[in-house]
């Protein structure tokens, strides 16, 4: 006697769930990497410059005479807050 056969076939391979559910993380991360190198293309890191940190070191010179000139006028405004009360006579 035969094995009995099953009255319905399998549906094809696609139509079960997991198998989409294996299939989309890979499709993701192919899609996200052609992201990524679009990014990279469209955008380029700049270049930096031979002399940066001779360059970083006179930002910082600048950047400190500005705090010293601002001196006098912080101590007008420090003054100026001061309650009468507290001032030195």
């Amino acid at each position: 006697m035969s094995p009995p056969i099953p009255n319905s076939a399998t549906p094809p391979w696609w139509k079960f769930g997991y198998v989409w559910l294996i299939i989309a993380g890979p499709a993701v991360v192919v899609v996200a990497g052609f992201y990524t190198l679009w990014l990279a293309i469209r955008a380029p890191d700049p270049v930096i410059d031979n002399d940066y940190y001779r360059k970083g070191v006179e930002i910082n010179q600048t950047l400190g005479r500005s705090e010293q000139a601002l001196t006098p006028a912080l101590k007008g405004r420090n003054h100026a807050a001061t309650p009468p009360k507290d001032q030195p006579q």
